[in-house]
This record gives C-alpha cells, structure tokens and sequence, in this order.
C-alpha cells in the first residue's frame, strides 16, 4: 500500500519533475542555494526520498552542457500539496523549469 502514517498524519510519495528551458543553466546556479535549503528542510523532516538534477550530458558534471531538469521524490499529505510546494520552487520563480510534472509514486524497492 503506499500510503503510510507520519506523526498521525497518512502521507504519500509524490514525484516531482522539472524540466529545464533552455539555457537555463545561468538562472538554475543563481537560485540553487534556496532551492537546496527547500530540500534540505524536507530531508530534516524525514520527508525527502531522493532528489538530484538530470545531466543533459553523461558526465557527473556536465559543466557548460548544464541540466535537462531534476527529480525530487518526497511525501506529501496530498497531491494538491505536492503540486503546491513544486509550484513555489525557486527554480520555478527563476524561469529555470519549462514545465513540472507531479504525480504519485508508489516506492517499491530498496
């Protein structure tokens, strides 16, 4: 099943997916801090299952080729408050995402 109780309250996983405009890579560098401390909160909160950005290129560091977007797995009491935390992103406000994708996610392995 994939909800399950934190602290008395049934949350879910939710994917959320950003995708780069491009030549966003100038606007992601200059809005990472906050976008990491929104992360960063979640994962003190128990609440963050993964998180990274997307290589436009097969390198650890794709240097000037940047970014196709990111992936954050975190839980959410709702799909509504899923889409509401990826809409306030920094990176959405910095013109950094073309487009985010949330959707439900049902972890089943590690």
């Amino acid at each position: 099943m994939p909800f399950f109780v934190v602290k008395g309250i049934t949350c879910m996983w939710y994917m959320i997916c950003g995708q780069d405009n491009p030549g966003s890579l100038p606007a992601r560098q200059n809005a990472r801090p906050q976008h990491l401390a929104r992360l960063e909160t979640l994962r003190d909160q128990g609440r963050l299952l993964l998180a990274g950005p997307l290589p436009a290129i097969d390198a650890a560091d794709p240097g000037p080729a940047g970014f196709t977007g990111s992936l954050i797995v975190a839980e959410f009491d709702s799909l509504d408050a899923a889409r509401a935390w990826a809409d306030a992103d920094p990176y959405v406000a910095a013109g950094v995402y073309a487009k985010v994708e949330v959707k439900p996610f049902r972890k089943v392995l590690p």
